[in-house]
């Protein structure tokens, strides 16, 4: 192969690469700020775009923490699990949104209104909308809100550390959930 032959194939292998690269961005990872306000629970959630109007995402929620306020116990521990998928009518990771979900979520939650307690766990699927704002080619700030709906099975106590059952229960539920002033990084 002549050194004029080596050029060529160097010069078409640059601009592959170059246009592999220039295709768009398909991952982003990102975090709900307003979730660290829920007595500091941790999430993140990792979304990959197989299509230009379509991502798949999965997510976590985590919160172990307990305060105190005035001598009484509060908390709001979680652990969430969910899977889903938005549409993006403009381009991913850009402008208005609509996703739904599946979840997973087992909780323990009181003491912050009153000293009554519910733990268990619900099972679900959601509903959501927005807006994601592109503040840099990496840097994206989403907007939205939604819902979910499914089934629970949990037990009430008369306060959160003295363990005296008041009540059990099996049914359908439906809450606001997902609640996003977010941040992403896309790469």
């Amino acid at each position: 192969m002549t050194d004029m032959g080596i050029v060529k194939h160097m010069g078409v292998l640059v601009l592959s690469l170059v246009a592999f690269s220039a295709y768009g961005q398909k991952v982003s990872v990102s975090t709900n700020v307003l979730g660290y306000l829920n007595f500091g629970t941790l999430n993140a959630e990792v979304s990959y775009a197989p299509h230009r109007h379509w991502s798949l995402s999965a997510g976590a929620r985590y919160n172990p923490f307990s305060f105190s306020r005035a001598g009484q116990p509060m908390r709001s521990r979680q652990q969430a699990y969910s899977i889903g998928t938005r549409f993006w009518p403009w381009h991913i990771y850009s402008g208005w949104w609509v996703g739904a979900r599946l979840q997973y979520q087992e909780y323990s939650v009181g003491g912050i209104l009153s000293p009554e307690t519910e733990e268990g766990d619900r099972f679900g699927a959601g509903l959501s909308a927005g807006y994601t704002y592109m503040v840099h080619p990496h840097i994206n700030l989403d907007f939205g809100i939604g819902f979910w709906a499914g089934y629970m099975s949990c037990i009430r106590y008369s306060c959160p550390v003295c363990g005296l059952t008041v009540g059990r229960g099996n049914g359908a539920f439906i809450l606001p959930d997902n609640i996003i002033i977010g941040i992403s990084y896309v790469f």
